[in-house]
């Protein structure tokens, strides 16, 4: 198995066997049950919901409720990492080829990732900002006057002291950033933004 875009960790062993029998499914099923999956994605609080779909679909189509949810869990590595990563449908299905699942189905989840990805990229940067919320910065710029490296002598660097509310707890995170790195962080930030306004 080559490189993967949704992670740089070894997958389970039992992904491979959960693709080749996710293989068997028919193309209907298949789209069946990765309309329940999208629908869980994006409502993830409805457990309950999406326990009851499996179950409905299972016994509907005659599987083991149990591989089902072998089979599921090995599917949503994919959509997981592929949301932390931004990965584009392209990379998706890539990966899900790279696991083992046919050319045809791994077609049809990048098709529906094309259509969910921004839903789902939006509730993740919700759940992200209200899960870490930035309270307050202090930054300070620095010239390196002395180190034992001759090439960072005179180097510009930028401490950041972020903090950050945990639930309910204030954590300081402290940042030593040298110019490039400020300047690429910089930029990721105004992505950000940009990307914050455009959604709401």
């Amino acid at each position: 198995m080559g490189l993967l875009n949704f992670t740089r960790d070894p997958v389970p062993e039992a992904v491979s066997s959960d693709m080749h029998n996710l293989n068997q499914l028919s193309a209907q099923q298949f789209s069946a049950l990765t309309e329940v999956l999208f629908r869980f994605l994006t409502e993830p609080r409805e457990v309950e919901r999406f326990l009851t779909q499996l179950s409905d679909f299972a016994t509907m189509n005659k599987i083991s409720l149990g591989p089902l949810k072998n089979i599921v869990k090995s599917i949503l590595l994919v959509p997981n990492g592929a949301l932390k990563r931004n990965l584009s449908p392209e990379q998706v299905r890539a990966d899900f080829i790279a696991l083992g699942l046919s050319e045809e189905k791994a077609s049809y989840f990048a098709e529906q990732w094309k259509v969910h990805s921004p839903t789902l990229t939006r509730l993740a940067v919700g759940q992200t900002l209200m899960i870490n919320q930035l309270i307050d910065m202090e930054w300070k710029f620095g010239v390196t006057a002395g180190s034992s490296e001759l090439e960072k002598v005179g180097s510009i660097f930028l401490q950041l002291k972020l903090v950050i509310k945990k639930g309910s707890q204030m954590e300081n995170v402290y940042i030593e950033l040298t110019l490039p790195q400020f300047y690429s962080f910089l930029h990721e930030m105004e992505r950000v933004k940009t990307s914050l306004e455009s959604f709401s």
